[in-house]
């Protein structure tokens, strides 16, 4: 019997029109899925009303935990957007499962394997991200017409409530509380005794749970508590009912930034070309090292693996230098309009020529074969044969027919088609990221870079996601690009828009 690949499955459904049977309809289609392409399902996780817009999502984040396990080696969703709309989070996410040998696939959209595949995959996660940015603008719309009237915007402050009018009001109940709160801690009282003392005698925060160092905090900064409303640009005084003076309020502030804890521990070191950078002498990947010096000072390096096992003489090479240097001539590549052009021309290419239309092509079949028996049934009935069986026969053939339109519609709706402009709007959209932030970086480097030889004679190769004639640029092409040009002498760095003869998807770096 053949071994079938252990799988997951995650379902979600944000609160916006959705309801807990959308939950059971991905469930049932993704099992299918697995059915029809040889996985085992070995559990499903689901988060409800929850956006994909977030990471904070219980199940998902289970997941993620449990992939470290080893149990299971594919993630199957409904769609694209069940794993994320936003495409930075879902690089990281995606990135970390690859880390432990786990693959995304999706039940309802075909997304090519091959590199070509991953910028599809990119480009469908954009057109997520655009729908989710599209919905909550409107959303966003209605809530600053609120805001001008100084209404409350979803849950309400300990000590305040709702009024009939939608405006804050005191709730008078736990608004002594509050004062109480401010008071006791402007008083030298710790916060450890304040939360405490309020658990013991029953209170519990506006969302049901025990106070904690964190909820106190979130009061005794909450402004509103000196009437304060604000909302995006809207801050207007009075417009609240204040429950504690500014006196007693600055008071408290002054004492928070004196009791301020000490900034968390430094985050563990991401390398960020981890399984992406390889030594060009022995060909071993280079992956992620730290030393300390005599000094105390930690240095991060890529090490060569062959020289771990003592066969490659490869240097070790900075972090932060190797990594700029890849980020940057990315982000260089994909300012040119050419560049651009030519991966979505390719793009378009590659889907049109992987797609899969078995189903459609089965379901236009099975329609050809119906409409053949109806018109045989109706040609029987204009002969005269009339009888119980044929009106029933027909019936069923007419019922088929129906279904079997649905089915051809479903598929056609459910089938990626992305023209070139498609593709050329959402590369673009890459254009504007901020190289500093982390998740921008890692979505560079996953959706764009297929690997980077590295060699200790200043030259450094980069290959991308892309199967196109010039994915790959070896040093003689690149000489002879330059030697064809007078402009060009040998320089630090050769910028790829100066050497046309090579094209415009990977080139050499003079280091």
């Amino acid at each position: 019997m053949e071994n079938l690949i252990p799988a997951v499955i995650y379902a979600r459904y944000s609160s916006s029109g959705q309801r807990e049977e959308s939950i059971e309809g991905q469930l049932r289609e993704c099992r299918d899925f697995a059915k029809r392409n040889g996985f085992t399902v070995v559990g499903e996780y689901a988060d409800r009303a929850i956006s994909g817009k977030t990471d904070k999502r219980p199940e998902f984040q289970r997941m993620l935990r449990d992939c470290e396990r080893g149990l299971f080696n594919a993630v199957i969703c409904w769609k694209i957007d069940r794993f994320a709309r936003n495409r930075y989070d879902s690089a990281m996410y995606k990135y970390k499962l690859k880390k432990n040998n786990v693959r995304v696939f999706y039940a309802k959209e075909s997304i090519p394997d091959g590199p070509e595949g991953i910028i599809l995959e990119s480009v469908m996660e954009g057109y997520a991200e655009y729908y989710s940015e599209n919905l909550s603008q409107n959303i966003k719309r209605g809530l600053y017409e609120n805001a001008l009237e100084y209404k409350v915007l979803g849950q309400t402050a300990f000590g305040l409530k709702k009024g009939i009018n939608g405006r804050f009001e005191l709730d008078l109940a736990t608004a002594p509380i509050v004062r109480r709160i401010f008071e006791e801690y402007a008083n030298g009282e710790p916060a450890k005794d304040i939360y405490t003392r309020l658990n013991d005698e029953g209170y519990r925060t506006t969302r049901g749970g025990l106070f904690n160092k964190n909820s106190l905090r979130r009061i005794l900064r909450n402004e509103k508590y000196i009437g304060i409303y604000e909302y995006q640009n809207i801050r207007a005084e009075g417009e609240i009912p204040a429950i504690v003076d500014k006196e007693l309020f600055n008071k408290c502030q002054r004492m928070l930034d004196g009791h301020r804890r000490a900034p968390a521990a430094k985050r563990k070191v991401s390398y960020l070309l981890t399984s992406k950078l390889f030594c060009g002498h022995c060909g071993e990947s280079m992956t992620g090292d730290s030393g300390t010096s005599r000094w105390g000072k930690v240095y991060y390096y890529y090490k060569c693996n062959g020289r771990r096992a003592h066969h490659c003489k490869k240097e070790n090479v900075k972090k932060e230098w190797i990594e700029e240097l890849v980020i940057n001539e990315l982000v260089k590549l994909i300012l040119l309009d050419d560049f651009i052009n030519e991966v979505a021309e390719k793009c378009v290419e590659y889907q049109e020529r992987t797609k899969d239309d078995g189903a459609l092509k089965g379901l236009e079949a099975k329609k050809r074969k119906n409409e053949k028996a109806i018109q045989n049934m109706l040609a029987a009935i204009e002969a005269g044969i009339i009888t119980p069986s044929t009106k029933t026969r027909l019936v069923e053939l007419e019922a088929e027919r129906e279904n079997i339109e649905k089915g051809i519609s479903k598929e056609l709706l459910s089938e990626v088609k992305l023209d070139k402009d498609q593709v050329v709007y959402f590369l673009e959209r890459f254009r504007h990221g901020d190289v500093n932030e982390e998740s921008y970086r890692n979505f560079l480097v996953d959706t764009f870079l297929n690997a980077v030889y590295l060699y200790d004679d200043d030259k450094l190769v980069l290959l991308l996601n892309y199967t196109g004639e010039h994915c790959k640029i070896t040093l003689e092409l690149a000489e002879n690009a330059v030697k064809d040009d007078p402009m060009f002498g040998f320089g630090n760095i050769s910028p790829t828009e100066k050497i046309p003869k090579i094209g415009i998807f990977s080139f050499i770096i003079y280091l």
